[in-house]
């Protein structure tokens, strides 16, 4: 799932082609992917693209200054943005290929981005909206974790009374914007801290390192991935991942093998050593399996 850094690099690689040019079309394909319908999509037609940017895991156009509607999309887990200099002006025709929903611009002619949703659960999400805050999941977003304002006790406030596992405050979109399954990853392995530990019961001592660590991961990911093309956004992703996704590989840092605990439709990674006191996490859907 794209998250904070790859769509953060995505709006800023769609501002420099889109910025300044007219909406000429908007040609939903999958039945699934348009939220809203009023406005209607074709209110965009026309419309002089200023701003594109980021809220949470959003990608959010602004058309006429905010005068005009915005589209706002949600990649969710299987989708992805695809730009070309070259999309065929036709529209293309409804099937079962990952295709959702296309847009071109008035020109240069041939210019735009196709968004695409592999798999089978549908939930690529797009919206055309008089004003961002009518979209749900933007409503209900935390604070963003880049932003200037967030400091150390802000992010202290919002951990207190949290009786949940840190790893899953984390990736709450209303309490943090942004931050998904192989990030929060990534920054609990940086404060070495184990996805399991209750977040209210956090020392003041963990509370800083935890900060720093989010704060840190997140401005280095989006430093890699600054002025990449789309297409090359993934491909970065993985390769600047330490735990995420690196099962039975070493830790970079130790050199102990990183662990996985599965559940139903997901899975978190973790190093023993640096972050548990080199005590395995319990697995509960993997004993089950292995019985």
């Amino acid at each position: 799932m794209p998250e904070l850094p790859e769509v953060e690099a995505l709006a800023g690689f769609l501002t420099g082609r889109m910025t300044g040019h007219q909406v000429g079309r908007v040609m939903p394909v999958a039945v699934s992917v348009l939220k809203t319908y009023d406005p209607p999509l074709d209110a965009l037609v026309g419309r002089t693209v200023t701003a594109v940017g980021r809220r949470g895991k959003f990608l959010v156009f602004t058309t006429d200054d905010g005068d005009g509607p915005y589209l706002a999309v949600h990649l969710a887990r299987g989708g992805w943005l695809r730009w070309k200099d070259d999309l065929p002006t036709l529209p293309p025709r409804p099937g079962k290929g990952p295709l959702a929903l296309r847009l071109l611009l008035a020109e240069p002619e041939g210019a735009g981005f196709d968004l695409t949703e592999a798999g089978t659960q549908k939930r690529l999400a797009v919206y055309c909206v008089g004003d961002p805050q009518d979209v749900p999941g933007i409503a209900r977003l935390g604070p963003d974790p880049l932003d200037s304002a967030f400091g150390r006790d802000a992010f202290a406030a919002l951990l207190a009374g949290e009786r949940r596992r840190v790893k899953g405050v984390l990736r709450d979109q209303g309490v943090i914007a942004g931050v998904g399954n192989a990030y929060s990853d990534e920054v609990l392995h940086a404060a070495k801290m184990s996805p399991y530990a209750i977040a209210a019961n956090l020392s003041e001592e963990d509370v800083s390192r935890l900060y720093q660590a989010l704060r840190t991961t997140l401005e280095d990911a989006v430093e890699r991935s600054r002025g990449l093309a789309a297409g090359e956004l993934k491909g970065e992703k993985k390769t600047g991942l330490r735990v995420h996704g690196r099962t039975g590989e070493p830790c970079p840092v130790c050199g102990d093998t990183i662990r996985e605990v599965s559940f139903s439709d997901s899975s978190l990674q973790y190093c023993p050593t640096c972050q548990t006191g080199g005590k395995p996490l319990a697995d509960r859907r993997m004993s089950r399996l292995l019985k």
